[in-house]
């Protein structure tokens, strides 16, 4: 067994991501029954691993544009490439693989969002087995229709995993099925592990760094078992999305944690709790964990269109998101350095969020709103000020008073180009808020421009996160009181499990109890954004 290197403090490295060292101290304990309990057991069932019969062994290719901008030999594992798209297969069929004919026979049963669903409905058709496959309702269409064309029977059940997972249980007991777990079995997690293998063979040198997104775990546990019982120096770094950092809280805190909620930008990694036996190898092998948040995430798909002409899903981009962080984090350079591209079930609709995020998430963007005089003449010496920056977006109006608000995304060269922008315009007595990192502007407030009233009293300002399925949206207006007045109203559909609104509403001082009582009973995440500063520049009462 071997502890947990601590790398960093744990401080965030930049807004988009966060680098967590773990503590050295966590040492893994062997559990009972069929889980192997060492190293070499787990090195003998990746070597014994089947699943060439539908996996590919995945190319590993240099990514020329990353390496040059990070100074190192950047390599993409090319999982995005398998038949089903994603890495799942390898670890779904080595398991369904090692079924006895009688349960075989039975058939096999899983719940999943996409990758999984379509790893195991095509291990159980190439072995001729029945699959009955549990997915949530939000489940985009796209993915439904993928595993229903690969032979598999499909229920829609519930709004996340965790209600499909439910009724997949009840059902294999009920119809006697085998249950094929996503990632918290050893012959999954070997299955994941021949990555690793691959990966190894596949350089004429061990890489320094190798990063993996971790969801339930069974990717980063079986490639960190077989590549630590190879070559021990090669650190495994994990990545996870900042609001679904199960293992990362879990490493930390020394036991699993269980989250309340979360984010499913990244839905492929979007678990509230990891696995039993992939959290005892996670305390075992790996080094480090990142955090990245949903800027950094577009971005590194854009990284991945530049360098292979692919797209990736959010979760199959990462690991790339998490390498750059790293890069930057630790200040890398002359390295190699590996980040496997799990996945690449992309929802077209998603396209248009990516695409306006990904500059964010370079620092190729900034979202600033600025105060000028509103006299004549002023919006010319602004953009006089501006000088020949390429402008992104630029919205004004015309208000009463002696001032006018500007809302204006400036193409910048970097962090640093931005908080000089900043510096000249304030200098210029053009007071000016960098907005670059304010969700409700991102989202909703750069479309909204344009709308303060007169008659906006008592209102108060909210963001909702609601299941992305038919008629959820109007749902959500008709549980209202009917009392209680909408005043804002804004909604884009990202092409996402998850639909995101803002909601002005006007609520008398004498019902807020009502108001606030009605929040809770909703069940639907919220933030109260009546005191931010988009809001009340650009939306607020006059």
């Amino acid at each position: 067994m071997r502890g947990l290197a601590p790398v960093r403090s744990g401080q965030p490295n930049s807004r988009h991501s966060q680098d967590v060292g773990l503590p050295s101290d966590k040492m893994g304990s062997p559990v009972g029954g069929k889980v192997p309990a060492t190293m070499e057991s787990y090195l003998e069932l990746v070597l014994r691993a089947q699943v060439y019969d539908v996996a590919i062994e995945s190319p590993l290719e240099q990514a020329r544009n990353l390496s040059q901008r990070t100074g190192n030999q950047v390599w993409l594992k090319r999982e995005d490439l398998q038949p089903v798209f994603s890495f799942k297969l390898r670890g779904a069929y080595n398991r369904i693989r090692q079924l006895s004919s009688a349960e075989l026979r039975r058939g096999v049963i899983a719940a999943s969002a996409g990758n999984h669903a379509q790893g195991v409905a095509l291990a159980a058709r190439t072995l001729g087995a029945r699959a009955l496959i549990v997915m949530p309702v939000t489940t985009p269409e796209v993915k439904v229709r993928s595993v229903r064309d690969l032979g598999a029977e499909v229920v829609l059940h519930g709004d996340n995993f965790d209600a499909a997972y439910a009724l997949a249980r009840e059902l294999e007991v009920a119809e006697g099925l085998c249950f094929i777990h996503p990632f918290d079995d050893p012959l999954v997690i070997a299955g994941q592990g021949t990555i690793g293998m691959e990966i190894l063979r596949q350089l004429d040198h061990p890489p320094d760094v190798i990063y993996l997104a971790v969801g339930g775990g069974g990717l980063i546990s079986g490639v960190g078992a077989y590549v630590k019982a190879v070559w021990p120096q090669v650190r495994i770094v994990g990545v996870e999305p900042v609001d679904a950092d199960a293992m990362t809280r879990s490493l930390n805190a020394g036991q699993r944690v269980h989250l309340d909620q979360v984010g499913i930008f990244a839905d492929g990694v979007a678990v509230r709790e990891v696995g039993e036996e992939t959290f005892r190898l996670a305390q075992l092998y790996v080094d480090a964990m990142v955090l990245v948040d949903t800027d950094a995430i577009c971005a590194a798909i854009k990284d991945c269109f530049e360098d292979t002409r692919s797209i990736l899903e959010p979760a199959g981009a990462l690991a790339i998101a998490g390498l750059k962080a790293d890069v930057q984090a630790r200040g890398l350079r002359g390295r190699s350095l590996v980040a496997v591209a799990c996945g690449a079930n992309m929802n077209f609709e998603r396209l248009r969020f990516v695409a306006e995020r990904a500059e964010l998430g370079e620092d190729r963007e900034t979202l600033l709103a600025v105060t000028i005089p509103e006299r004549p003449g002023s919006l010319r010496r602004f953009c006089d000020h501006l000088g020949n920056r390429n402008l992104t977006e630029f919205s004004y109006r015309l208000c009463e008073g002696s001032e006018a608000h500007i809302f204006v995304g400036v193409h910048v060269s970097g962090r640093e180009d931005s908080e000089a922008l900043c510096r000249t315009l304030n200098g210029a007595g053009l007071q000016t808020r960098d907005l670059t990192d304010d969700e409700l502007s991102k989202v909703h407030v750069r479309h909204m421009v344009g709308g303060r009233s007169r008659d906006a009293a008592s209102e108060r300002l909210y963001r909702f996160e609601f299941p992305e399925r038919p008629g959820a949206l109007m749902r959500f207006v008709s549980t209202m009181h009917p009392g209680w007045n909408i005043s804002i109203f804004h909604y884009r559909n990202h092409g996402s499990d998850c639909g995101r609104i803002v909601v002005g509403v006007q609520v008398p001082d004498a019902e807020l109890e009502d108001w606030n009582r009605f929040l809770e009973q909703l069940g639907y995440p919220y933030w109260d954004e009546t005191s931010n500063e988009a809001y009340r520049l650009f939306l607020g009462q006059r």
